[in-house]
C-alpha cells in the first residue's frame, strides 16, 4: 500500500516538474533571462531526479532471483548516482558555461517580457511552497521525506535568487541575472555531489548507524537466556532495507529445542522494531570459562 502511494506521489510529481519546465523554457525564450534559464535546467534536474526514482522503484519491487538473492532495492542507489552524473556532467556545467561569459557583457544584453517572467518565478515557487510547508509542519520525518524536504528548500533558495535576479534588471543592474545563473548551478552541483556520496556509500556496502545496532543489541539482551551477543553483521540492501546476521550465545548444555525458541524471541522482536529485509540469528552455547568469547 505504501510502494502504491510513493509511486502515485511520484508520478504526480513528475507530471508538475514537466510543466513547470515547459513554462520556464517557453518564457526564456521570450524574455532572454539567463536565471530563468537556470531555473528551468534546475527544475529539469527535478524531473531527472523523479523520473529516475519512478523507474528505479516499479523495478525495485521485482522479487529476488538466483543473481540477486538479496532484491533489487539498490537499483535506486544507482539511478540516483545516474541522475547525479549527469546534473554535474550537463546541467551545472552548462549553466556556468553560459552564465560566467554573461558577466562582462550583461550590459549589452536586451530584455523583454519581464513581468511574465516574475509571474512565473512567483507562480513556481508557490507550487514549490506548498508542500514544503506541509513537510515543515510534520512532526517526524523519514530518510525519504527528509530528502525531499532539503530539495524543496533548495528549489525555493533557486528560485528566490533567480527572482531577485529579474528584479535587480527591472532596476537597471543586469550582471545580476548571470550573477542569479551561477548561484543556482552551484546549488545543482552541490546537490549533484551530494548524490553521488551518499549512493556510493550505499553501494559499497554501509550500515546503519551506531546507534541502531546498539539498539538491536539491547534487544537481544532484553530477551531471558541470552548470555551474550559477540557478532552483529549489517548492511543496507536497498534505500530503507538492511541485512541482519547476529551471532548470540546461550547457557552451555541448554536442549536444542529451548535454544531455538531464544533465537526465534529475539529474532521476533528485531522484526518488531526495525522490520528488515533480511534477519538471520544464530545461536551458539557459551564457551568454557577460560575459552575465546570473541
Amino acid at each position: 500500500m505504501v510502494e502504491k502511494e510513493d509511486i502515485r506521489n511520484l508520478q504526480l510529481t513528475l507530471g508538475v516538474y514537466i510543466v513547470i519546465f515547459i513554462l520556464k523554457i517557453v518564457v526564456y525564450s521570450l524574455s532572454g533571462v539567463m536565471a530563468l534559464f537556470a531555473e528551468a535546467l534546475h527544475t529539469l534536474t527535478d524531473i531527472f531526479i523523479s523520473g529516475f526514482l519512478l523507474i528505479a522503484t516499479l523495478y525495485s519491487r521485482k522479487k529476488p532471483d538466483r543473481e540477486h538473492l538479496f532484491g533489487h532495492g539498490r537499483v535506486q542507489n544507482v539511478a540516483a548516482m545516474v541522475a547525479a552524473t549527469i546534473f554535474i556532467s550537463f546541467t551545472s556545467f552548462e549553466l556556468y558555461r553560459e552564465a560566467i561569459p554573461r558577466l562582462f557583457t550583461s550590459h549589452q544584453l536586451t530584455y523583454q517580457n519581464i513581468p511574465l517572467v516574475l509571474a512565473v518565478l512567483v507562480v513556481s515557487m508557490i507550487i514549490a511552497g506548498t508542500p514544503l510547508v506541509k513537510l515543515f509542519r510534520q512532526k517526524s520525518r523519514g530518510a525519504a521525506v527528509k530528502a525531499q524536504f532539503i530539495e524543496l528548500i533548495n528549489d525555493e533558495l533557486g528560485l528566490l535568487a533567480a527572482l531577485f535576479g529579474t528584479l535587480f534588471i527591472v532596476w537597471k543592474v543586469p550582471v545580476a541575472d548571470p550573477i542569479a545563473a551561477i548561484f543556482v548551478a552551484t546549488i545543482i552541483a552541490i546537490n549533484a555531489v551530494g548524490l553521488l556520496r551518499e549512493n556510493i556509500s550505499y553501494l559499497l556496502g554501509r550500515s546503519p548507524k551506531p546507534e541502531v545496532i546498539e539498539q538491536v543489541k539491547e534487544l537481544a539482551y532484553s530477551v531471558p537466556g541470552v548470555k551474550d551477543v559477540h557478532k552483529l553483521l549489517a548492511e543496507y540492501v536497498g534505500p530503507d532495507t538492511f541485512h541482519l546476521e547476529l551471532h548470540m550465545r546461550v547457557a552451555r548444555g541448554m536442549p536444542i529445542e529451548e535454544a531455538d525458541q531464544i533465537g526465534d524471541a529475539v529474532l521476533k522482536k528485531i522484526h518488531e522494531k526495525f522490520h528488515p529485509g533480511y534477519c538471520i540469528v544464530r545461536v551458539e552455547p557459551v564457551l568454557e570459562e577460560g575459552g575465546d568469547q570473541g
